[in-house]
């Protein structure tokens, strides 16, 4: 990266994923693979096993954990949509200490901003029922026909649509790889959350700028006056 470095304290712009990283949406997310699997007669009952779907976009895990196909990936989507949009969204927790962070950076006159792959009408929803849209700027995720699937994607949106020409001002918050590849082909910095999915090796592998292990280490790295 050309720009110059700023602290994390000095950050105008914070960009946070969503799954993983705001809230922990695993019973949501797993048991909704669950059931889109059975439908290929493949049976998981770990639904640990399934934790590896949160934060990628669904078409890549399919394909690359259960040799779907691209087309049989399409329909693995829907099946698992079926049982998503009306119970699975909700099968969520936002993470303690995350209301209480995103409030002091508003204090401190940050715009927050959410990069997520998931679907946007999905997060928008999500955002509503924990009450956490009236903290975000912009919300920003994939669509259902498949565009911005990628995250340097949706990251590269809300750059341009945000009007952000100082990528120094900007950093990315994310638990897995893709947030922080996406991070690193935007040329932004990075804040991996080990607490999430990916864990430190992973965040650390991928080239994360800093790597934290809870909400409160994350909150000291973010917020100059810490309650």
């Amino acid at each position: 990266m050309e720009h110059n470095k700023i602290s994390p304290l000095n950050k105008k712009y914070i960009l946070f994923d969503l799954d993983g990283t705001l809230t922990d949406p695993f019973m949501g997310i797993t048991q909704s693979v669950q059931y889109a699997l059975k439908h290929f007669d493949i049976d998981v009952k770990d639904l640990h096993q399934l934790s590896r779907f949160i934060g990628p976009p669904l078409k890549n895990s399919f394909q690359e954990y259960y040799d779907l196909t691209e087309e049989q990936s399409e329909e693995a989507i829907k099946k698992y949509r079926e049982r998503f949009s009306d119970i699975g969204i909700f099968e969520n927790e936002i993470y303690e200490g995350i209301k209480d962070l995103l409030e002091q950076l508003l204090e401190e006159g940050k715009t927050i901003l959410m990069a997520t792959s998931k679907p946007e009408a999905y997060a928008r929803r999500i955002a509503d029922f924990f009450d956490l849209t009236q903290y975000f700027t912009q919300i920003c995720g994939s669509e259902f026909d498949g565009r911005r699937q990628d995250k340097s994607e949706v990251i590269e949106f809300l750059l341009q649509t945000q009007r952000i020409n100082d990528k120094s001002e900007a950093i990315m918050v994310g638990d897995r790889k893709h947030d922080v590849i996406g991070a690193i082909k935007t040329e932004i910095e990075s804040i991996g959350v080990a607490y999430g999915y990916g864990g430190n090796q992973e965040l650390i592998e991928s080239g994360a700028t800093y790597v934290v292990g809870s909400v409160p280490q994350l909150r000291e790295l973010l917020v100059k006056k810490c309650r």
